[in-house]
């Protein structure tokens, strides 16, 4: 026969304090952003635990980590093989007993990396401070604050001696963007490896290469510089979009077909950067026919030898990519060169399209014109068929025949 059991009382409903919560929000809209949002992110939280349905909390709460926690963040902590590639490299440059500077802490994982392949200490720098702190917890949650030492600093203000007792062995880092340039890793490479490195130390990644190749993509003209809308034409706003910053969903919409293959721009070892401005006139082929709209352009990283990532057509990932758009799209037969200038500081790349380069051969050819255009008409018995881009320039000047018009060509 069952015993009677003694009823257990009801558990204590806590009531929304949403009076305390209205202060707190109050006060969180008042305080200084001076601190990189510490302070404002812990009043925000206190508020959504007195009232965790108040809804200007919740709005502001996300709009500051929107604004401090760029949202990039996520999609490459979910990129497994960047991870995997990452933790490969760093598993063959750190050797036990190393001290290790990673730059760029971010969630914590490269230094988790790090102390898991034997560093003797881990120093990692975040220069966010509401980063920094979660950062901290991460590598308390995993046993690693032992042997990882947050430093909520910008590199290049960390002093041996003091944020580090001695230079490191081995550098890492993942401070680039789409284009290797723009988050500054020239020039804060620069400062780790000769103020805070070793004159020997490793380095992850090891170096990395910008390449070109143009591509064919209707799709990327519609999405960067449509023609029309409601019967309205648009072109006087596409000087505004040169350079299409395109995300991986961007990449798969836009279907960009290769008409060549990819040629090396520039090339920066990261264990010796060098941030003097550089220069490179390059003509890149096409291997088949088709019409440029855009010069593609992508990175690779050696982390470690053999040991890759990249961002071209077909590498997957969570990474940007990054094309500028022909003023014009042209047309191109295979075997077509498309010359381009690709110049870049400490921080940023531009690329100039000059259009196609002469073909063997056309030097006689315009010299032929040129001479039927003095005796008073066009000679094309060299060359009978013009590409679509001089039929545009030629056609009307060699119906017209006016000798005239052909200085323009010289």
């Amino acid at each position: 026969m069952l015993q009677n059991q003694t009823p257990q009382p009801p558990q204590l409903r806590r009531y929304p304090d949403t009076q305390e919560a209205e202060r707190l929000v109050r006060l969180a809209k008042s305080e200084s952003l001076g601190d990189g949002g510490i302070r404002t992110s812990q009043i925000l939280s206190d508020a959504l635990a007195a009232d965790p349905c108040h809804h200007e909390a919740q709005v502001l709460q996300e709009r500051l980590h929107q604004a401090f926690v760029p949202r990039w963040h996520f999609p490459m902590l979910a990129d497994k093989a960047r991870n995997r590639a990452y933790a490969q490299a760093i598993a063959a440059k750190v050797r036990p007993g190393d001290v290790v500077l990673d730059i760029g802490c971010g969630a914590g994982l490269t230094a988790m990396l790090a102390a898991r392949a034997g560093a003797k200490h881990v120093y990692t720098c975040e220069q966010q401070p509401l980063i920094a702190e979660a950062a901290t917890r991460v590598i308390a949650q995993n046993g690693l604050s032992g042997r990882i030492t947050v430093i909520p600093k910008w590199s290049h203000d960390i002093v041996i001696g003091k944020d580090m007792p001695e230079q490191a062995d081995v550098v890492i880092s993942e401070i680039v963007d789409t284009v290797l340039l723009g988050e500054g890793a020239l020039a804060t490479l620069t400062h780790a490896m000769g103020a805070l490195a070793k004159p020997d130390a490793r380095a992850v990644p090891e170096r990395g290469t910008l390449k070109a190749q143009p591509v064919e993509s209707g799709d990327l003209l519609d999405l960067w510089r449509p023609q029309e809308a409601e019967g309205f034409d648009l072109s006087a706003f596409h000087p505004f979009a040169r350079m299409a910053q395109l995300t991986p969903n961007d990449l798969e919409t836009c279907a960009l077909r290769p008409l060549g293959m990819a040629t090396d721009l520039f090339q920066f070892d990261f264990t010796r950067p060098d941030i003097n401005p550089a220069r490179a006139a390059k003509d890149l082929v096409c291997a088949g026919a088709g019409t440029i709209h855009a010069v593609f352009v992508s990175f690779e990283m050696e982390l470690a030898p053999g040991i890759l990532v990249a961002n071209g057509l077909q590498s997957g990932g969570h990474w940007g990519r990054t094309a500028f758009l022909l003023d014009q799209p042209v047309f191109a037969e295979a075997g077509a060169q498309l010359r381009v200038t690709a110049q870049h500081d400490a921080s940023q790349l531009s690329l100039s399209v000059h259009g196609l380069a002469p073909r063997a051969g056309d030097a006689e050819s315009a010299a032929l014109w040129m001479t039927g255009a003095r005796k008073g008409g066009y000679t094309l018995r060299v060359r009978d068929r013009l590409t679509p881009v001089e039929s545009a320039v030629w056609a009307p000047q060699i119906a017209k025949g006016s000798g005239n018009q052909a200085q323009s060509f010289h």
